[in-house]
């Protein structure tokens, strides 16, 4: 994957400070947080897996955001935990790209997967005595097929774009992983044509789901209204709200990473914004999705009940 025009053989990451006193406690932080992400998105993959009657369309959109988010987190960040312990953090050019190959893919991928559960909640709530037929097998197969050439195709385009690039001298890119703006920052010929690829690929995979979201969730918020239980209309309220939460979360942050010209946005504000979508969302998603859900809470008790018996 390495490019002919360039001398660059491989990048040193700065990572996220380059304060010494703070390297340790972020080290153990960002460890805890990556333990964290790690057994609440593989419990959660467990349990869906050996549940049958968890193995429905939510679920199994579910199962899926699961999985990308243990990919994802693990594409960066026990790469980013080595900038905290080691002196040079040191990757190869080819590793570089393909870090940021699965980078840009997990990332579209989740924010398609969060639209695709957020039109799965609106069939489910507005629309229940069709659900079966709006979301059979078949369409909730092809939604997830979409999803992953969706995110295979903006990947490729993305790392297609910045390995047209030359990179003559300069190897210290400035973040924590091999992202799109630090490289681009590091370019001897022009970026105008990879920052445009860059905005029109990020309005798109940011800009599609989030209306298919919104539309989504004032549909949901308008069915809950008409609830005539409070403690139904409440308890709707709260999952919903913990669910926008997380989404405005990822979808914010990457817009304010990728939908500003580099020059406006200093790439150290870009590292903070970059631990949002790469690191929060990932931890907060098995939690807000697992812990306030009943299904999953029962599916856990049987789980453990089963193995208490054997």
């Amino acid at each position: 994957m390495a490019t002919k025009n360039s001398s660059v053989i491989e990048f040193i990451l700065t990572g996220l400070t380059d304060q010494l006193g703070l390297q340790i406690p972020l080290f153990f932080l960002f460890l805890c947080s990556y333990v964290i992400t790690v057994v609440g998105n593989l419990g959660l993959i467990t349990l869906i897996g050996l549940n049958s009657h968890l193995h429905t369309p939510m679920y199994f959109f579910l199962f899926n955001l699961s999985l990308i988010d243990f990919c994802y987190s693990t594409t960066i960040t026990p790469k980013m935990l080595m900038s905290f312990v080691s002196k040079k953090n040191i990757i190869l050019h080819t590793g570089c790209m393909t870090q940021l190959f699965f980078l840009c893919f997990f990332g579209i991928s989740e924010s398609l997967v969060l639209s695709a559960m957020a039109y799965d909640r609106y069939a489910a709530i507005c629309k229940p005595l069709v659900y079966t037929v709006t979301m059979s097998p078949q369409v909730y197969f092809l939604l997830l097929l979409g999803v992953y050439v969706m995110g295979f195709l903006g990947a490729m385009g993305h790392t297609g774009s910045i390995m047209s690039l030359a990179f003559c001298a300069d190897n210290l890119v400035n973040h924590f992983l091999c992202d799109i703006f630090p490289l681009l920052e590091l370019s001897c010929n022009s970026t105008y044509v990879n920052e445009l690829v860059v905005f029109i690929v990020v309005a798109i995979v940011i800009g599609v789901p989030t209306i298919t979201i919104f539309i989504s969730y004032t549909l949901i918020l308008s069915s809950i209204l008409h609830i005539s239980s409070t403690e139904g209309r409440c308890k709707a309220f709260h999952t919903c709200s913990s669910h926008v939460i997380v989404i405005s979360l990822f979808f914010g942050s990457g817009a304010f990473m990728y939908l500003k010209p580099p020059s406006i946005l200093p790439l150290d504000q870009g590292k903070v914004s970059s631990l949002f979508y790469t690191i929060v969302v990932p931890l907060l998603n098995p939690l807000i999705y697992s812990l306030r859900n009943k299904d999953v809470k029962i599916a856990l008790r049987k789980t453990l009940r089963r193995k208490t018996f054997f």
